[in-house]
């Protein structure tokens, strides 16, 4: 039996009554393939009631970039009819199939954009694409926005709160983790107690609980913690054990370049004559922990530790209180961990350096929270990657402008958002064993449900 082309390419396209494809154009030159769609039905029900049988008021004409046909751009060109409505008198357009509404792109090609900035950044994405990278932010914004709003947030019991620069400045976000889930749950601008109730705020859309938050991991900002009081109120606060240790590294840096400003020759004659190279190498070899040295960093620290430089005590300080955050993941005990973290905090209150004994008064105006934090490797860990994922984000996302771009994206790649759009070159049931890998997915209809 002959098929025409036309009914051959309305097959393709998943078109159905009362759209057909009526004419189609290749222009090899342009590497370009254009489809005339028609509507076959003279009357259609009204989109504003739903009233049947209204007669066709007029037509306006419009064009949908869709998914490439044979390596070639696919563009879809419809009259698209308006219903003058007998019974509302309004006159509202036939909604078409393949798109959204006042889009230029069809729902697949939306979809493999979508599918393609999960992976790639967004302006790779967009040159892929051959479409301007701000008319997919447009689509990402959009469909973040659509799929966040049937998001389901009922189970959420254990966060963590971080803050992630946006750009450079003083721009910063607050974000917001389930910990249980391993994904992101909010974004915000700003990073004071305003992010947290607008935190507690969304939950509530979302069919969560403020009351039932029952943890939450975050750094030491005050003005988290009032904010986690007022808005979470029955949540037991932890510290985050990566914010402490940095809060010790902080310290230990301090001391280091106050010494170095006061009394540059005794720490050169403890690093050695060549001391410009031992002062890169103690900067460094101070950060790290001893099985991650270089050569030249492991002279530098051995120099430093026959000294009695306060460099030295500053550098002990900060490994010890590492060995008590180890001890206590290892034990998982509350009264051991407690116990060594108080002797800690006794040394460091007379160490005689400065940095450390604020650090002291800080970790023990906050204790029971910090231990709790000491015990939480999970919350930890999972804080710590989740940061890293935002600035790998940051990166995907050059050129986002906005800061509703950025939390979009970041929504996109971190929330596990289910209700998105499917990518539509992934086959929609697994090939089996008979079949060839390299077989490609037959026709995804363009009508969706």
């Amino acid at each position: 039996m002959k098929v025409s082309v036309e009914t051959l390419f309305t097959t393709a396209l998943g078109l159905q009554a009362p759209w057909e494809v009526k004419q189609v154009e290749l222009d090899t030159a342009r590497r370009r393939i254009d489809f005339e769609v028609g509507f076959t039905q003279k009357k259609h029900s009204c989109s504003a009631c739903g009233a049947q049988g209204q007669g066709i008021h007029d037509r306006v004409r419009r064009q949908w970039r869709h998914l490439d046909f044979f390596q070639f751009e696919a563009w879809l060109h419809a009259e698209v009819p308006r219903i003058k409505c007998g019974a509302c008198g309004k006159v509202s357009q036939v909604p078409v199939p393949w798109a959204r509404e006042g889009s230029g792109f069809t729902l697949l090609f939306e979809a493999l954009g979508l599918s393609l900035c999960r992976q790639l950044p967004v302006a790779q994405a967009a040159g892929l694409l051959r479409i301007n990278a701000k008319r997919l932010w447009r689509r990402i914004v959009h469909y973040v926005a659509a799929a966040r709003a049937q998001d389901d947030m009922r189970g959420v019991r254990q966060i963590g709160i971080d803050e992630t620069s946006v750009k450079k400045g003083h721009a910063y976000l607050s974000v917001v983790h389930d910990l249980q889930a391993k994904r992101l749950l909010f974004a915000c601008p700003g990073r004071d107690q305003a992010a947290v109730a607008a935190f507690a705020q969304d939950l509530l859309a979302h069919g969560g609980d403020p009351a039932a938050v029952e943890h939450v991991c975050m750094d030491m900002s005050a003005a988290y913690t009032r904010g986690v009081g007022q808005a979470l109120p029955a949540a037991a606060i932890s510290f985050d054990r990566f914010h402490v240790v940095a809060l010790a590294n902080e310290a230990m840096d301090a001391v280091r370049r106050q010494e170095l400003r006061t009394h540059p020759a005794a720490v050169r004659q403890a690093l050695g004559d060549e001391h410009r190279k031992a002062l890169k190498g103690l900067l460094w070899g101070m950060r790290k922990n001893p099985e991650g040295w270089s050569r030249q960093q492991a002279q530098a620290m051995h120099g430093l530790q026959r000294s009695n430089l306060k460099s030295a005590r500053a550098w002990r300080l900060k490994q010890s209180l590492r060995q008590v955050y180890a001890e206590a993941a290892a034990s998982n005990c509350a009264e051991q961990a407690a116990a060594a973290l108080r002797a800690w905090l006794s040394w460091a209150r007379r160490c005689r350096l400065e940095p450390f004994k604020r650090l002291a008064k800080t970790l023990s105006e906050r204790f029971d929270a910090v231990v709790r934090g000491m015990l939480d490797g999970r919350s930890n860990a999972y804080v710590e990657a989740m940061n890293g994922l935002l600035q790998q984000t940051k990166t995907a996302a050059r050129g986002f402008r906005t800061v509703e771009n950025f939390i979009a994206i970041a929504y996109l790649r971190m929330s596990k958002l289910k209700h998105l759009p499917d990518n539509p070159l992934v086959a929609a049931t697994p090939l089996s064993l008979g079949h060839s890998p390299h077989r490609l997915p037959g026709p995804v209809p363009l009508k969706t449900t």
